[in-house]
């Protein structure tokens, strides 16, 4: 694969996805949007753009080449192990899914991590907009270590490029408020991350929003004891209680937050 191939699929599920997932919501939503879906999107899509263009100024030569060293030079993990090509790429995807999971948890439990991943659920409402709502120090935080994680494990560009298409779909997905049959919410949620999973941690109860760490998979909650289930869907309200007016949520605010006094 090309590097030319890999930012053209990128493009493509990126941004099919998001208008995809657009029109579903208004066809079938969830639940009604509770304050001005323009006002958010206004917000959410600018720093969308915003991130979009600093992370591929900053990072994106790195990671490119760092994909190329592991595999000119044969680097990593997956190298020394030389297993078959499906196995790498199985084990790729779920390495780097359970390494986001861990990532997650720790951005709610360090404080000042906490401090800029607050930027992504201060969001009162949850739509496909939301899965690209974070601040550029996150991001750029979460880029170096994937770097290290790239040249770690020695993931070759198609396996790279595999994992972030799935993820965005997943996240697309997880984060919308598409209104997804009952059967088959609890058939996907017996391996994968559908929206009423995510969703609970987007509450703005704490003890909700402190689980359901996954993206692609909802194994490594079910192991690891941060899964929870039997909440009541239609009475979570998605945000944080220090955050209530869209007023106080606009892009030069949601820049600086991470600058303000903490908050749970």
């Amino acid at each position: 694969m090309t590097v030319e191939t890999a930012g053209l699929l990128r493009f493509a599920f990126v941004w099919g996805g998001f208008g995809a997932f657009l029109v579903f919501e208004l066809l079938a939503p969830y639940r009604p949007s509770t304050v001005s879906k323009p006002g958010r999107w206004v917000t959410n899509l600018s720093l969308t753009a915003f991130n979009g263009l600093l992370m591929n100024l900053a990072f994106s030569t790195a990671l490119l080449g760092t994909t190329a060293y592991v595999a000119e030079h044969r680097v990593g993990v997956l190298a020394l192990l030389d297993p078959p090509e499906w196995v790498r790429l199985v084990t790729a995807v779920a390495f780097m899914d359970f390494m986001l999971y861990v990532w997650h948890l720790l951005n709610h439990e360090m404080p000042l991590l906490w401090r800029f991943h607050r930027v992504h659920h201060s969001d009162l409402n949850m739509d496909v907009s939301t899965a690209t709502r974070f601040h550029i120090g996150e991001l750029s935080i979460s880029a170096a270590l994937k770097i290290a994680l790239v040249f770690f494990l020695g993931l070759r560009l198609v396996e790279l490029v595999v994992f972030e298409l799935l993820l965005v779909l997943c996240a697309q997905f997880q984060h919308s408020v598409v209104r997804v049959p009952g059967w088959f919410e609890r058939a996907f949620w017996a391996f994968f991350v559908p929206p009423s999973m995510h969703r609970i941690h987007h509450s703005v109860v704490i003890r909700e929003r402190n689980t359901n760490y996954g993206t692609i998979f909802s194994v490594w909650d079910r192991f690891l004891g941060t899964l929870l289930t039997g909440v009541n869907q239609s009475g979570i309200r998605i945000g944080m209680g220090a955050y209530p007016d869209l007023e106080t949520l606009g892009l030069g605010r949601l820049l600086a937050m991470p600058f303000t006094r903490p908050v749970p």
